[in-house]
């Protein structure tokens, strides 16, 4: 991932339209742990703080930390042998305690202005940045087994340029104000929803799951946050940093359990206002349904927002240049064991390229190393649990005994001592085999390929072949071929990628979201995202108002 640092706030900062310097963000550099560098030595000793102990993970329900009689063991995907963390499970009356809480903190934290609370986020970020990266970074390595870059680009970055692009992107959004008349004074206040936010969070990025709780707080909501179960170390790591940045209790509610059972009573709530969801897309689906159903309690609509699943793809001309597609397809199918929403998952190869891509593909290949993500010459770790593991195992060795497909790489996946699945290469016969339409999340990477003159109909082939339209790429040296392939392919990606993977959005610079049946696009990274959360009141005061009813046609002649 390219990252570009900008200055934090220029000279002569823009303005707002009543005068008041505007927060200008800029995007986190990303640390390169090479040998002998400080942040190296210095994550390596978290690492260790972090590794030789079992941490219990309470909920937080109005500020205080709560445990329950019931709790779930976090183990290092790596190292399932190691209980990293136990965390407590909200049932009925935890998420019923939640929802009080919101409820109380909800009318002080709406009247808080927006220069306040956004100096809570922007205090979170430096903090993120500073004392509390490589905590955050360790637990994200340890309990999600991310390799120390992957955690960096996400637990450190990612959640800082969250924490200080969202800022920026709500105060564009409080500027954009109405034209006023003479005599009229027009305004546009942008209130937060009435009701708590359901923030619906995944185990792959700690980013994801710190924003979808902040995003609709910062914007004046209070937030109960469902983290996901084996990403709750991290994720409570992070409550904890925000409340030392000064959030008041109850704004955020941290509430891991059983989803059912929160889910249901979250759902059933006439407060519910929203829902922030990041997550597969039958659970999405489920969500909905429920909420569709519970329709007629609410006191107001409720804004739903997902982002869900995926079958991303690179497409390459024959134009292509080979070493960067390989690359390519190597970083976007197999980093983070193809656990990112946007990772690359089925590609399209012209015949006239494929022997070369395929040997120097293999040969990539099979110089990666994967293992304990503690060991910082490793390319991969674990996939993140046992049915993950289950799910890849059966997916691969059907793949095997597939006569409609061909495996190109020998290793197998191993669970003796953490959940490894290799990176895996598949060559598809069929660009509707199952492999090249169903998402499997993990690090398997179909291809098919075409016959070098059918390109116009292989670009139809992509973008009708699967439910999806969340990332995709094309390689191509050939401009014309670029112009066919966007304007083929403008419908099958929320993110679309020239000549580079189709992984590693950054925020505020590839706002990121997916259509069709991988979400509702609403852009995480952008002020897309935080219009959703806000319910805009027009107000209109007449400074003179008129004091006779007659029109100038009354008068007569």
């Amino acid at each position: 991932m390219n990252r570009i640092q900008e200055a934090g706030a220029s000279a002569t900062p823009a303005r707002t339209q009543w005068g008041q310097p505007r927060y200008a963000a800029h995007n986190e550099p990303v640390l390169g742990y090479a040998p002998g560098s400080a942040e190296r030595a210095a994550l390596a000793t978290e690492l260790r703080t972090q590794g030789e102990r079992t941490v219990d993970v309470p909920l937080v329900i109005a500020g205080r930390a709560v445990m329950t009689s019931t709790q779930a063991d976090v183990v290092c995907p790596h190292d399932h042998a190691y209980v990293l963390a136990r965390t407590a499970q909200a049932g009925q009356a935890e998420a019923q305690a939640a929802i009080a809480a919101s409820q109380a903190a909800a009318a002080d934290w709406a009247s808080w202005p927006l220069e306040a609370r956004s100096r809570i986020f922007l205090k979170a970020a430096e903090l993120l940045a500073g004392p509390w990266r490589q905590r955050l970074n360790a637990a994200t390595m340890l309990g999600q087994s991310k390799t120390a870059v992957q955690a960096e680009i996400d637990s450190a970055c990612e959640l800082i340029d969250f924490l200080r692009f969202n800022v920026q992107f709500a105060q564009e959004i409080a500027a954009q104000q109405p034209l006023s008349s003479v005599g009229v004074r027009n305004s546009t206040d942008h209130r937060p929803l009435e009701g708590f936010v359901y923030a619906v969070t995944p185990f792959n990025f700690t980013a994801i799951g710190g924003n979808l709780a902040i995003a609709p707080a910062l914007m004046g909501n209070t937030v109960i946050w469902k983290p996901s179960a084996t990403a709750s170390l991290s994720n409570y790591l992070f409550m904890e940093l925000l409340h030392e940045a000064g959030l008041p209790p109850g704004v955020i509610n941290f509430l891991p359990g059983d989803a059912q059972a929160i889910s249901a009573e979250l759902l059933a709530c006439p407060h519910l206002a929203g829902i922030h969801f990041t997550g597969s897309t039958a659970v999405f689906d489920q969500l909905w349904l429920q909420t569709a159903q519970n329709l007629p309690t609410y006191r107001a609509y409720p804004r739903l927002v997902g982002e869900t699943g995926g079958k991303d793809f690179v497409v390459a001309h024959a134009s292509a240049d080979v070493d960067a597609l390989c690359v390519a397809l190597l970083r976007g199918a197999y980093e983070y064991q193809g656990q990112k929403c946007s990772a690359a998952s089925r590609a399209y190869i012209p015949a006239s390229l494929w022997p070369l891509v395929k040997a120097q593909l293999l040969d990539l290949i099979a110089t990666l190393r994967m293992g304990d993500v503690t060991d910082f010459g490793n390319f991969m770790g674990a996939v993140i649990d046992r049915r993950a593991f289950t799910r890849l195992s059966r997916a691969i060795a059907a793949a095997r005994d597939d006569s409609g497909a061909q495996v190109l790489t020998a290793a197998n996946p191993d669970d003796r001592v953490g959940y490894f699945v290799p990176p895996t290469l598949v060559e598809v016969a069929d660009p509707t085999h199952a492999l090249m339409t169903d998402e499997l999340f993990g690090p398997v990477l179909a291809v098919h390929v075409y016959a070098d003159a059918t390109w116009p109909e292989l670009l139809k082939t992509v973008d009708t072949s699967t439910a999806y339209a969340l990332t995709g790429a094309v390689f191509a040296q050939d401009r014309a071929a670029l112009a066919e392939a966007d304007a083929g392919l403008r419908n099958a990606a929320g993110n679309f990628y020239v000549n580079d993977k189709p992984t590693g959005a950054v925020v505020g610079q590839q706002p990121f979201g997916g259509a069709r049946r991988s979400g509702t696009n609403d852009k995480a990274g952008s002020a897309l995202n935080l219009l959703r959360w806000v319910s805009p009141r027009t107000v209109k005061e007449t400074l003179v108002p008129p004091t006779d009813h007659r029109y100038p046609h009354m008068a007569s002649a």
